[in-house]
């Protein structure tokens, strides 16, 4: 099967090296190129769900670039929060918000909060466009369980990792090797779901 060309679409380089990495990983025959790298600006994310986001991006990166597309959106959600920071994980504490400021104002949130009720996942949805008015996306996801801790640990990841508790591991996800987070994290799990599936699709 001849290697093909898939548009990425996100301009997080931390989230772009994963999203490789994982795929690398697999049997795919896949060569992912950034949005940035064939002239896709980032668009408005103003769907109420993370497919309907992912979705948002997959068309409008296969639009500008005439590539198959394939876009992940991906968040926190805290049951203590009514889900939330949700699909408003990376912008939480606002538009330009950092990380910190972001786990700063989730630690806040939960600060009356006690331990069994900080539960937690990570959830990623995926979506494979083979053109921009494809009318059957292929949607892979997959959610992460865990926890919000009190205090941030570990120094790997991004995001909320440092305050996200992996009770299979009993560390946060910031404390993982990046080849062990790979292995069990949601995106990772939604991104393998995706590959078998692309895998099975091509002639």
């Amino acid at each position: 099967m001849a290697e093909k060309r898939l548009v990425l679409a996100s301009n997080n380089k931390k989230k772009i090296a994963e999203i490789q990495s994982i795929l690398t990983s697999t049997d795919a025959d896949i060569k992912i190129v950034t949005q940035a790298s064939v002239g896709v600006e980032e668009v408005p994310e103003d769907g109420l769900s993370f497919v309907e986001n992912a979705l948002i991006k997959a068309r409008n990166a296969s639009k500008v670039s005439g590539l198959p597309a394939i876009a992940d959106d991906s968040g926190l959600e805290v049951d203590a929060l009514n889900s939330a920071p949700g699909i408003y994980s990376a912008r939480y504490a606002g538009e330009n918000a950092s990380d910190n400021d972001n786990n700063q104002k989730l630690l806040a949130a939960l600060s009356n909060k006690a331990s069994e009720e900080r539960t937690a996942r990570f959830y990623c949805a995926i979506v494979y466009l083979r053109h921009e008015l494809d009318p059957t996306p292929l949607i892979c996801s997959a959610a992460w369980e865990g926890h919000i801790l009190k205090t941030a640990q570990g120094e790997n990841g991004f995001g909320y990792d440092t305050l996200f508790y992996v009770p299979t591991h009993d560390c946060s996800s910031a404390q993982l090797a990046p080849e062990t987070k790979s292995q069990i994290s949601h995106r990772g799990q939604a991104l393998r779901l995706f590959a078998e599936r692309y895998q099975a699709l091509q002639p």
